[in-house]
């Protein structure tokens, strides 16, 4: 399984961005999720959606701003992320947990197949 993450950059505080994240397994069933990190500091949890798209899991401190969806006729997994603020800025990974119908978790030791990251910078 293959990921290829897309859509980073740079966008002034209060925009809006969209991250894709493209799977490159037809039918993938296990669970995506995005991730996170910011220069000098340790990957966080984002969100993540398990196969049918509408069990979700949000970082508490984005639920509500952040919202991740899943297309699985395209194959990707979006992030859109609305009202950023200078302490968005890192860089986004997605992940995927290639155990079909694997649920949505918040540990980065649930996934298996990692993103090259795609760069997100909220200037102010």
């Amino acid at each position: 399984v293959q990921l290829q993450a897309s859509g980073g950059g740079l966008v002034q505080a209060g925009g809006s961005l969209r991250l894709s994240c493209a799977v490159s397994e037809p039918f993938f069933s296990g669970a995506m999720g995005w991730f996170r990190q910011a220069p000098g500091k340790e990957r966080e949890f984002v969100a993540a959606v398990a196969w049918g798209g509408k069990t979700t899991n949000y970082a508490t401190a984005l639920k509500g701003r952040f919202t991740i969806s899943r297309d699985n006729a395209d194959n990707t997994v979006n992030l859109q992320m609305n009202g950023l603020k200078r302490e968005d800025t890192a860089v986004y990974y997605c992940a995927a947990n290639s155990k079909p119908w694997s649920m949505a978790r918040s540990s980065p030791d649930e996934y298996n197949h990692w993103g090259q990251g795609t760069e997100v910078t909220v200037s102010s």
